[in-house]
Order: structure tokens, then C-alpha cells, then sequence
């Protein structure tokens, strides 16, 4: 990283936009000006990044002209990146997206830098590099080693239990609001807006729009999203479950090898520890594995509980905790923009 390289960043008054200033300084990522973007309603709030105060300036057409920004973080809903993406690439940016809309765009390459870094080098095509749905992120990070240990995977099947920040500040808002009203005995006046149900001590067993074969549409995220990633096709079924935890997202995770493989969980393990950003935490007797408490402002994906089914020795089941915010956008974003400048250094 031989220069410095100016960013955008739309959706900066967001939970995810916050979180990549934090991350941006954290890394000591080589940020020369920095262009805080959102709607007109944040025009003027100031965001601190490396040492120095910028305001927010509203997302239009034309903002990114003259302004010679290198890289675009997008942040701030589908709708707004499939509007406004091209005017960055138009300026000479190349547009990283945290959003769903570019993602399965056959000419968008969907990145996991620990998982795929290969496929950055197809950015050219339009100029965007898209982010994996939160869930997405973290459960890959699991595969990947253990698909290379045992040459491939027959089968994934995944249940999620997502906390509430996945639905941006307004969720966590009001899960803590509903908690205070629990406390002053007003719970059952408690509006819901965030979430379709009371997520106050419940869980809501729907994630997203539902879809017209059961799944919802963040189910299918997974099951799309990890065979584009991984360049292979591997069956996933998916259940999403919200549940009353304010930052990251658990996943018990089953994994089906071929059928002439016998899990070894001590290898299994090792694999995991040895892949870059995943750590194992794995001892039942003592109480520890992974947990949201755990992962929380850490860029670490955890794992835990890894057994080999007791009925199939071609079957292995293990617990996977990562901060959605961070592991799951954030991060992953700058993770991203980290390799394309490797990349293209190169």
C-alpha cells in the first residue's frame, strides 16, 4: 500500500457505515480524504475517522464528481446502491456494496477475502465488488477449510439465530425499548415496527419477505450466495431465526460429506484453527464456546461445538458466532478494499 486512497462512504450515518470508520482507523488503512455520504436528513452530522472531523454531505448524482474517490463503501439499502452505484463508478471509484442488489450479478464478483480473493480480480466488469449477506459471510469462513480438508461438501444445513442489529439501529432500538416497557410492566402496549412480532423475550422464525417455496428471502441468500462464493454447488437449506440479542449472529451448522468420509473432529478442528480470521472455541466441560458476548467487536469468526454426528460418520455439526456488523459487512467490506489494492499493486 504504497499511496493513500480517498473513500466514500454512503450510508455513513448508519450502524454498518459507523462501524468501517472504526475499522478503517483500527487497520491503519491508508486513507487519504474521506467523503461521508447519506440523506439530506444527516446533512451536516459529523463523523470522526483517523484523527479528523468530517461532515456529512447528501448522496446525489452528481457528488462524487471532481472528487477523485478511490473506493466506495455502500451502505445504505438496495434501492440506493442500484440507483446511485453507477455515478460512483462513473467518477472512477470501484464501488464495494453491502447491500443484496449486485450480488448475484453475474458480472459482480461476490467476495469473501479469506475465502475467494480470486474472484476481485473480476471487479473491471462493472466496477463493484459485492459483500455477502451477513449470515453468508460467517458460515463460508467455516466451510471453506473444511471443504478443502475433505475435497468438496455433499450437503449444508444451517439454522440462524440473528440478532436484532441485523435490522440496522432500529432494531436494537427496539429491542431495548420493549425490555424497558417489560421492566415498567407496559410490554403489552409496546408498538413493533422493526420486526413483524414482539422480539422482546421471543424469537421470530421468519428473516426477510417470504418466498413462494417456503424459504424466506435471506434463507435463499445462504443457499444462493455460498455456491457463488464457494464455485461449486453445495445444497444449503436454511432456517433464519430472529432472536432478542442486540449484536452478532449464531449459526448451528451441519455439514454432509461424501459418504466415504469419516470425520476426524480433532482434524476438523485444526483445520478451522489454522484458517485465517476463524478461531476454534471448543471445550464443553468447561463451558466454553462461542457466544454473542464473545464475538462482539471482534473481527473473528468463532466456532464451537464441533462433533461428528452420532448416526453418520460422513456427518459433522458445529456452532458458529461472529459480529454481523463487523465480520459480517464491515469488515469484510475493508477486508475487501485491503485485497483489491493488493491486487491491484500487483
Amino acid at each position: 500500500m504504497s499511496r493513500l486512497y480517498n473513500i466514500a462512504v454512503v450510508g455513513a450515518s448508519g450502524a454498518v457505515g459507523e462501524e468501517i470508520f472504526r475499522i478503517l482507523e483500527e487497520q491503519n488503512f491508508p486513507v487519504g480524504d474521506i467523503l461521508p455520504l447519506a440523506s439530506a436528513r444527516s446533512v451536516g452530522e459529523e463523523v470522526e475517522c483517523c484523527g479528523n472531523i468530517y461532515k456529512i454531505e447528501e448522496l446525489t448524482e452528481d457528488v462524487f464528481e471532481g472528487r477523485d474517490i478511490d473506493i466506495a463503501f455502500f451502505s445504505a439499502g438496495g434501492s440506493i446502491s442500484e440507483k446511485y452505484a453507477k455515478y460512483a463508478v462513473e467518477a472512477g471509484a470501484v464501488v464495494i456494496d453491502n447491500t443484496s442488489h449486485f450480488r448475484m450479478d453475474p458480472e459482480v464478483p461476490l467476495v469473501v477475502p479469506e475465502v475467494n480473493p480470486q474472484d476481485i480480480l473480476a471487479w473491471r466488469e462493472k466496477g463493484i465488488i459485492a459483500n455477502p449477506n451477513c449470515s453468508t459471510i460467517q458460515m463460508v469462513l467455516a466451510l471453506k477449510p473444511l471443504y478443502d480438508l475433505y475435497g468438496g461438501i455433499k450437503r449444508v444445513d444451517v439454522s440462524t439465530y440473528q440478532a436484532t442489529s441485523g435490522a440496522g439501529k432500529s432494531g436494537m432500538e427496539e429491542l431495548v425499548r420493549q425490555m424497558q416497557e417489560f421492566f415498567a410492566f407496559k410490554l403489552d402496549e409496546s408498538e413493533h415496527k422493526a420486526f413483524q412480532h414482539q422480539i422482546a423475550l421471543n424469537v421470530i422464525p421468519q428473516v426477510d419477505k417470504p418466498m413462494e417455496n417456503g424459504y424466506t428471502k435471506e434463507e435463499m441468500k445462504m443457499t444462493n450466495e455460498t455456491t457463488k462464493i464457494l464455485g461449486a454447488s453445495v445444497p444449503v437449506s436454511a432456517t433464519c431465526v430472529r432472536v432478542p440479542v442486540l449484536r452478532s449472529h449464531s449459526e448451528a451448522v451441519t455439514v454432509t460429506f461424501a459418504d466415504d468420509i469419516v470425520v476426524d473432529v480433532e482434524q476438523v478442528r485444526l483445520s478451522l484453527n489454522n484458517f485465517e480470521d476463524v478461531e476454534v472455541m471448543d471445550n464443553l466441560e468447561q463451558g466454553i464456546y462461542p457466544m454473542p458476548i464473545i464475538a462482539t467487536d471482534s473481527d473473528i469468526t468463532y466456532v464451537g461445538r464441533v462433533r461428528k454426528d452420532i448416526f453418520q460418520d460422513n456427518i459433522l455439526h458445529m456452532w458458529v458466532v461472529a459480529d454481523q456488523i463487523r465480520v459480517g459487512a464491515a469488515t469484510n467490506a475493508v477486508r475487501i478494499a485491503k485485497k483489491w489494492i493488493e491486487l491491484e499493486d500487483i
